[in-house]
């Protein structure tokens, strides 16, 4: 009789990334997998077979691991080794709370700056993101969304507040799927406002309504609670 094959570890469903792999390329390959559903809450993430995968010793795997632990994603057990940790919309909620005050300050920066180098590509995807919204081509909005948000904390001229804002914006995805439906009509009235005020050189505006509009998707995850 033959034996039953054995089932894939979940861990195989990472991306190949290119050699030599460093323990940040490591994090983010990893991070994405969890992030776009490939891993799941619960899977396994043994070191060996995530070593072979991405042609390296397991000493920037575990470091990788240890980065990813901090951040959320990952759940490290003595004896047990790591695993994709579940996500909570409580966490979202506090990670939401930390984003506003990036996002203020992301567009107080970058309305003193009004928009920098960016400010037409600011112009530009709040157009794109109206026509978006008006033609419900509700699919369209989220990675509008996205963006609208990283170019503003582009705008700022602040390099760190742009990676640590990245990082918080695709954590709280994890989690809020942003219930598009519930929140497309009118969200970009808001993004025009911003942006409006950004290039109008307007710290205190931008500022302001930037609050208010992160303010909107925190009182929709707590009704979600």
């Amino acid at each position: 009789m033959r034996p039953e094959p054995e089932t894939p570890d979940p861990a195989l469903s990472v991306r190949t990334i290119t050699v030599p792999a460093t323990r940040d390329a490591i994090a983010a390959a990893i991070r994405d997998d969890v992030l776009d559903g490939r891993l799941a809450p619960g899977d396994r993430l043994p070191e060996p077979m995530l070593a072979e995968r991405f042609g390296v010793s397991r000493v920037p795997v575990r470091e990788a691991l240890s980065q990813l632990q901090s951040e959320g994603f990952v759940n490290l057990e003595r004896y047990k080794g790591a695993t994709v940790s579940g996500a909570s919309r409580t966490d979202a909620l506090e990670v939401m709370q930390v984003r506003r005050g990036l996002e203020v300050f992301g567009a107080q920066l970058a309305a003193e700056r009004r928009g920098g180098e960016y400010a037409e590509q600011l112009r530009a995807i709040t157009e794109s993101g109206t026509a978006a919204e008006q033609s419900r081509r509700h699919d369209a909005v989220p990675p509008l969304v996205m963006q609208f948000h990283a170019l503003v904390a582009a705008a700022s001229g602040n390099g760190e507040l742009a990676r640590t804002l990245d990082r918080t914006l695709r954590r709280i995805a994890w989690v809020f799927d942003r219930e598009v439906a519930a929140r497309a009509d009118g969200c970009w009235r808001d993004h025009t406002a911003i942006a409006g005020a950004i290039l109008d050189g307007s710290p205190v505006q931008a500022g302001y309504l930037m609050d208010e509009h992160v303010r909107k998707d925190e009182d929709l995850v707590r009704a979600l609670l």
